[in-house]
């Protein structure tokens, strides 16, 4: 069994308010979890209205699939997003 963790960094610069923040995170959580069966929160910046953090994790049986389907998440997102950046990510696979 392969396990793939992803945390991403949004910045948010249109944000005004938690309640800003809010709607765009749900949004991407929403279609992560849809699109890609994804177990997926919003893990730290919580109190940050122009940043995010999300965490998103995959299982797998083959270790090179779980690390292009975390990928093509992650490029899907920065298409599908326009009013959130994506300012950095990280992968890991155990």
């Amino acid at each position: 069994m392969v396990i793939g963790t992803a945390l991403i960094e949004l910045d948010i610069p249109a944000s005004a308010s938690l309640k800003d923040k809010r709607r765009v995170v749900r949004s991407v959580i929403a279609r992560l979890r849809r699109d890609y069966n994804f177990s997926v929160a919003e893990v730290d910046a919580l109190d940050q209205w122009q940043r995010a953090v999300i965490g998103i994790s995959a299982v797998s049986n083959d270790a090179r699939y779980t690390h292009g389907l975390l990928e093509k998440a992650i490029a899907a997102l920065a298409e599908w997003r326009l009013d959130c950046v994506i300012a950095g990510y990280q992968i890991e696979i155990w």
